[in-house]
């Protein structure tokens, strides 16, 4: 475990390239000091860090959101800096865990990704990890110390912000289901999951349209974990529509939102999208740096 005795004083709160706004608020919480890392990138996409001085205890705020693989090595440069520097525990908030959805080998020959990340993270000095809606317990099991912060609360208390007429939750498959019947509960409403199925080779994704209840006139918040593509949230928006469902929120704790995946969302009909702010974007706008600060307090 990660238990440390010393005053928020010292401890450093390292603002990655990633999550520079979510490190600021995060440290202002605290009243902890902010390090700002400098970065440079070289003309062949190398990265370079330098950090000014930081305390005992390093607290590093990267998310490795895409591009994953250059805010995954941002990272592990940090830490083995804070670790260089002397510091006695480094810790690193990762709100959006990369690699967590390769975890396990789907197919023959297929590395288990994320299992060579938390090495990676142990051999660069990384004693603890607080992470955001981690994509699976499965995922988590490699690491020997990790603390996994939940998002769907504060999400339901923006949800139930937003005017809505008899509203239900959606799941877009099978695997968020206790994530939207947590949601669902938060806000006293009914919920629904989706069987949704995809190809392991193309990735093409189906949904049945069979549903056990009449949700026509209702509005529906469809709820996810990761919003990439957006092949699930538009398969499940033509669903609902299909079924008589009037306004289609889709709210998600991390929005990567690849390419042009916000506006083909929009396209199917969706009105909105909403995201914690796990990965700074147009839709990230639910703060989640309460939750961070006060998992982070508790260990101090």
């Amino acid at each position: 475990m990660f238990y440390l005795s010393e005053t928020l004083t010292e401890i450093s709160v390292v603002a990655g390239p990633g999550s520079f706004d979510l490190a600021k608020n995060i440290a202002k919480r605290l009243g902890a000091q902010l390090t700002v890392a400098s970065l440079r990138i070289f003309s062949d996409g190398e990265s370079n860090i330098k950090l000014g001085k930081v305390g005992k205890n390093c607290v590093i705020v990267q998310s490795t959101h895409p591009p994953t693989d250059t805010h995954l090595i941002q990272l592990l440069m940090m830490a083995k800096k804070c670790t260089d520097d002397g510091a006695q525990h480094v810790c690193a908030v990762i709100p959006y865990l990369g690699y967590a959805r390769q975890d396990r080998a789907f197919l023959e020959g297929e590395v288990v990704s994320i299992g060579l990340v938390a090495k990676l993270f142990e051999t660069a000095g990384l004693k603890h990890i607080i992470t955001v809606d981690i994509h699976s317990q499965l995922a988590m099991s490699y690491f020997e110390s990790i603390q996994n912060i939940s998002s769907v609360p504060l999400l339901a208390d923006y949800a139930s912000k937003i005017k809505l007429r008899d509203p239900i939750a959606v799941s877009p498959d099978a695997g968020g289901t206790n994530r939207a019947k947590e949601f669902a509960r938060h806000l006293n409403i009914d919920v629904i999951v989706l069987k949704k199925s995809r190809h392991r080779v193309t990735g093409e994704v189906t949904v049945d349209e069979k549903l056990h209840m009449d949700i026509s006139k209702r509005d529906a918040i469809v709820i996810d974990d990761i919003i990439s593509s957006g092949g699930s949230i538009i398969k499940a928006a033509d669903v609902l529509q299909k079924k008589g469902v009037q306004k289609i929120y889709a709210m998600c704790t991390h929005a990567l939102l690849i390419r042009d995946a916000a506006q083909k969302i929009k396209s199917a009909g969706v009105q909105d999208i909403i995201s914690t702010n796990s990965v700074p974007g147009e839709y990230s706008k639910v703060e989640i740096s309460p939750e961070i600060a006060s998992a982070l307090r508790s260990r101090y």
